[in-house]
């Protein structure tokens, strides 16, 4: 499948990013930006989301199959991949099934567990949204608050909405159907583990629970030389909360294990 990504610098080693559930590579231009001054950063849409393809099949096999082809497209030689939560468990998959396709893993507050459900609300308020009759993204913004309270994840998810330049009708860049049916799937365990010794940073937030002292020993036993670093005023979006020790933290590790 061919992923809609963005480039933000010129010069360095690749970097590829990968987003969490319900996000998009937009999601990323800020710290793009901060990271392009040592490396050429490329984020992905996701396949079902963004301005990627949607597709009937999800799940984290065939996305570390999507990386793959966009590495071979791009004639990236052993890029450095980073993935945030439902992108860093591709990341990790992807990071086993194609050793030889890497060089360094940087996997953003999750680990290779299962996590039960917990999206349930905010599937229900984006399903309760009718695109046939919304007015506009305050009625959007209206609605959803009634399953989710946080205004920040509001806005966050209706970035996700947009208005068709043509027909004047309402859609979403997400593919809701498949996300709905098979959002059990993004809380999945991974699967084929191998053991892999290349360097791997793994990033949590200290306000975070994604990733709990109990994670260590599974996360090692798949990558032995794993370093396990937590940035402190930090919960589940790493990058947002804390976005210039977020990039400190990757520069280094990339620097350091070269």
């Amino acid at each position: 499948m061919k992923l809609f990504f963005r480039q933000t610098g010129e010069t360095g080693p690749a970097l590829v990013i990968l987003h969490g559930i319900f996000g998009s590579a937009d999601n990323w231009l800020t710290v793009a930006k901060m990271l392009s001054t040592q490396f050429r950063v490329f984020t992905l849409d996701q396949r079902n989301h963004g301005r990627s393809p949607h597709h009937d099949d999800f799940d984290f096999e065939v996305m570390a199959a999507d990386l793959k082809e966009f590495i071979d497209d791009q004639n990236l030689e052993a890029p450095i991949i980073l993935g945030h939560s439902m992108g860093g468990k591709t990341a990790m998959q992807f990071a086993m099934n194609y050793p030889d396709a890497w060089s360094k893993l940087v996997v953003v507050d999750i680990a290779p567990k299962f996590y039960p459900i917990h999206h349930a609300p905010i599937l229900a308020g984006l399903n309760a949204i009718d695109l046939r009759t919304l007015s506009g993204r305050q009625q959007a913004e209206e609605l959803l608050s009634r399953y989710e309270a946080n205004p920040g994840v509001r806005q966050f998810l209706l970035k996700n909405l947009y208005r068709d330049a043509t027909t004047g009708h309402f859609g979403w860049r997400l593919n809701l159907p498949v996300l709905t049916r098979d959002i059990h799937l993004v809380g999945s365990e991974l699967t084929y583990l191998r053991p892999t010794p290349k360097p791997v940073l793994f990033l949590r937030g200290a306000e975070s629970t994604y990733i709990l002292p109990e994670d260590e020993r599974d996360i090692l036993r798949i990558f032995p030389s794993a370093l396990i670093r937590t940035i402190a005023g930090a919960g589940h979006w790493v990058q947002a909360d804390q976005p210039v020790a977020f990039v400190e933290a990757v520069t280094e590790f990339v620097q350091r294990i070269a």
